[in-house]
């Protein structure tokens, strides 16, 4: 399945980089509410007494609409941000999505606004080379 794929190629990527992967997936409970987020790994920079921690979720943009694609991932992102800063506030998420995406259609001016206005943290990765190509803070 390619959201398996996509998966895979986030994980494999990240760990190249050197996060070591501690969920997958992050699953959060508020109350009577779970949400799973696909990833969660940790990171220790030399330069640094803390471990920076981040959540990804991992979308692949599959469907025939872009915009609805997006719509779901948008939606995904900002509640599951909402409930790391309610269980895990030093835990950052990042929406990661493939390079040609982010290329072409996170180009457009709405797309570009909307990332702007919500304030998402972008991890591009190249699916088949299976690498991060840019974090986007």
């Amino acid at each position: 399945m390619a959201k398996d794929l996509f998966h895979e190629s986030v994980k494999t990527a990240l760990i190249k980089e050197g996060w070591t992967i501690t969920k997958d997936p992050l699953t959060i409970r508020i109350d009577r509410v779970k949400l799973e987020i696909d990833l969660a790994a940790e990171k220790v920079f030399a330069a640094e007494q803390n471990g920076r921690k981040i959540a990804v979720e991992v979308k692949g943009f599959i469907q025939p609409s872009a915009i609805s694609d997006f719509h779901t991932a948008l939606g995904q992102f900002l509640n599951y941000r909402l409930a790391l800063e309610m269980t895990e506030p030093d835990r950052v998420l990042y929406l990661a999505v493939p390079e040609d995406i982010s290329n072409n259609f996170f180009q457009e001016r709405f797309v570009q606004a909307a990332i702007a206005s919500y304030a998402l943290k972008l991890l591009v990765y190249n699916p088949s080379k299976e690498e991060i190509t840019l974090w986007k803070h």
